[in-house]
């Protein structure tokens, strides 16, 4: 059987490898995009966009809820079908037909079926009926396959049937009972979701509620969990789970406590989609992460470039970031990158060069949905100090902000400013309250712009606004 020739291959039709392929296409390659699910990837699907649509109703309610006269002028609770059937539609109600005319319009082949690599620069596609057909790169193949939730081994857990952020996300009902297992940001997300939706929710987690991010931002979102009638166990570390004839999950605690809800969910972490993909043939371990270079080459485990450097890894796979929009911004680096090594154009490698990810290293942009959300970008107190970066904190009180405090009546929230004294820039900008996502891009641009702090004196803010924080944390920090 005679291989189709592309000059590039990408296995994952997510985000992160349409915006590769988008990307090797502009510059006059031919792409195959290979997908054994649905075109739009996970974040379209399960993640991104139908999660935040599920929260966008509970964020609109609490905002009503703390400005008298609205509040006055709305009754009743939240319609749970509603807010289902408006998540529907931001999942497309599943169906990729929209994302694949997309494909066809930017000239891209999708090939569906599962990819696996067979070969330098070959890969081999199995249809669900079982036919295969065979693919050849003569530039580059990508791996852009992401991650699937990881179940822990808890004794009894993977036969309970339990829930991972798929099922959650795209569930037809919120169940009056419903356990959390896992303190990270799908299942503080999730937490938030089904406790206003009216389940009452058990949120099992043994290493905190949020760990990694500043401390007092994870305090305001556990008491705002609390409050909203949520049981939150820090500390708490399942040891058996097991669903019984009538449908309950039972999930026993190490203390000896029993949990008995309708539903339980595992949000303890991700793991790579790499373990049927064929990597044994380039002399990696199946079912791992990928390391790359910086212009996101796949390394072997002595750190050398896999084969002549055809292979490349972009988005969750390569364990830089787990975030779609990181992962995207990853994937245009690597499209133009194979590009110029294409055309024998130069390779912009350097430092925030046009071919490289030198954001995933501190200018990382996050928004965790919460209630109240929490934004981020950069370093941590603790991240920074893990980095050997001497850097000093700086906080302040968003509710005695003026813009905030005219947001909502009695807003509660913080930020904060790491500097680094020696640079004279920021290194990391938190933010926790009500409606603080659109604090985060300001933020991003400060530290990727490496902008010196005399200069952001110079950078108003708008008055009354609750970036007014900028000013505040400035004139905290001193001159």
């Amino acid at each position: 059987m005679s291989a189709r020739e592309y000059d590039v291959i990408v296995i994952g039709a997510g985000p992160v490898g349409e915006n590769v392929a988008d990307g090797a296409v502009k510059g006059g390659l031919s792409v195959a995009i290979v997908e054994s699910e649905l075109v739009g990837g996970e974040c379209s699907y399960w993640a991104c966009m139908p999660t935040k649509a599920l929260l966008r109703d509970v964020a609109a309610l609490r905002a009503v809820q703390h400005l008298p006269a609205a509040a006055a002028a709305v009754t009743g609770t939240l319609d749970p079908a509603a807010v289902l059937a408006r998540r529907d539609r931001f999942a497309s109600n599943w169906d990729d037909a929209g994302q694949v005319s997309w494909l066809e319009s930017a000239g891209i082949d999708l090939v569906r079926g599962h990819g696996r690599i067979s070969g330098p620069r070959a890969v081999s596609v199995t249809a669900a009926d079982g036919t295969t057909q065979e693919l050849s790169a003569r530039q580059a193949v990508v791996v852009a396959t992401g991650t699937s939730a990881a179940v822990p081994p808890i004794p009894g857990l993977a036969d309970a049937r339990p829930w991972t952020s798929r099922e959650a996300v795209a569930a037809d009902h919120f169940p009056d009972r419903l356990a959390i297992i896992g303190g990270g940001v799908v299942g503080t997300e999730m937490a938030t979701a089904y406790s206003a939706l009216g389940s009452t929710v058990t949120f099992i987690a043994r290493d905190g509620v949020l760990p990694n991010v500043e401390p007092y931002a994870s305090e305001l979102v556990i008491a705002s969990l609390e409050a909203a009638g949520v049981r939150v166990m820090i500390g708490a570390s399942p040891e058996q789970v097991s669903r019984d004839a009538d449908g309950a999950v039972h999930t026993t605690l190490a203390d000896g406590e029993t949990i008995v809800t309708d539903e339980v969910l595992v949000a303890t972490g991700r793991k790579p989609n790499t373990a049927d993909l064929g990597l044994e043939l380039v002399d990696l371990a199946p079912g791992t992460w990928l390391t790359v270079d910086e212009t996101l080459r796949v390394l072997d485990s002595d750190g050398n470039l896999v084969g002549d450097g055809w292979l490349y890894a972009a988005g969750d796979v390569n364990h830089r970031v787990l975030l779609t929009h990181q992962g995207k911004y990853q994937a245009r680096a690597v499209g133009e990158v194979i590009v110029a090594r294409a055309t024998g154009a130069a390779v912009d490698d350097a430092p925030w060069g046009r071919h490289v990810a030198t954001a995933d290293h501190s200018a990382v942009p996050q928004v965790v949905f919460s209630s109240p959300e929490i934004v981020s970008v950069g370093h941590t107190v603790a991240s920074a100090a893990a980095a050997g970066i001497a850097a000093r904190a700086v906080e302040y009180d968003l509710g005695a902000v003026a813009g905030a405090a005219l947001h909502a009546d009695g807003y509660q929230g913080r930020a904060s400013l790491l500097i680094n004294d020696a640079t004279n820039t920021v290194v990391g900008f938190t933010a926790v309250g009500p409606d603080t996502t659109e604090l985060v891009h300001a933020a991003t641009i400060a530290i990727a712009g490496e902008v010196p702090i005399d200069r952001l004196w110079h950078a108003v803010p708008a008055y009354p606004t609750i970036s007014e924080v900028w000013l505040r944390l400035l004139e905290t920090a001193g001159r």
